[in-house]
């Protein structure tokens, strides 16, 4: 059974997700501040958490830094806060996607999907299961990369942009391409989830992150892998 962690301070949202996930089969964990948040994320090890930004005690961007300093756990953002600038740092801040409030519980569910989805394990095999380049190193089976012989911790939303480029040696990779196969068909024009996105891969992989020799943009049409 899927857990969820619902974090926000206004129950009536707690209640309408709690019942609705549940409704769904999922199991649900809840909190209504920041503190008890990261403290039940500890325990009780929710594999996504819908989290919202305006909490009582700490900023959500906070939580999402608590987060990310020991799991890779999709986040998907639940705020009313709808100015780009506050979308662009919750997900510069680790966070995997963001739906504004009010919204839709069918979109918000597929979103929790397409989050848990992209986190999954992707099995592979043969002997492109691990990619090597000249600065790191990518498994495919475990879905984890190593640098100077440490492991790099990657958001599931980072990994699954890394994947499909590093499946695609050399190719050039559309946009839409990947910001479909990502985060899904209603997200074809929002490039600019593909330029905070792979600003945070260069500064954990590139050993030049302002002047990349891996992983490479291709003004107005895509980005490169290469080895």
């Amino acid at each position: 059974m899927t857990r969820v962690l619902v974090v926000d301070d206004e129950p009536q949202i707690v209640r309408a997700l709690r019942i609705n996930l549940t409704a769904r089969g999922y199991e649900v964990l809840t909190a209504h501040n920041g503190t008890t948040a990261l403290k039940v994320a500890a325990d009780g090890k929710p594999d996504v958490v819908v989290l919202d930004l305006g909490l009582p005690d700490l900023d959500g961007n906070e939580v999402i830094a608590g987060l990310r300093g020991w799991t890779t756990v999709p986040i998907l953002v639940l705020s009313a806060r709808t100015d780009s600038t506050d979308k662009v740092a919750a997900l510069d801040a680790g966070a995997d996607d963001y739906v504004t409030k009010p919204f839709g519980m069918d979109e918000l569910l597929a979103r929790l999907r397409a989050a848990i989805r992209r986190s999954t394990t992707t099995s592979t095999t043969g002997e492109d299961a691990v990619i090597t380049t000249t600065s790191f190193t990518i498994d495919l089976t475990t879905k984890k990369v190593h640098k100077n012989g440490q492991e790099v911790h990657l958001t599931p939303t980072e990994w699954g942009l890394l994947e499909i480029l590093a499946r695609n040696p050399g190719k050039l990779v559309g946009q839409k391409h990947l910001l479909q196969e990502v985060w899904g068909p209603a997200y074809a024009k929002e490039t600019h989830y593909l330029r905070v996105y792979l600003a945070q891969l260069r500064r954990k992989l590139e050993p030049e992150p302002s002047n990349p020799k891996h992983l490479l943009t291709e003004p107005g049409m895509g980005y490169r892998f290469e080895l």
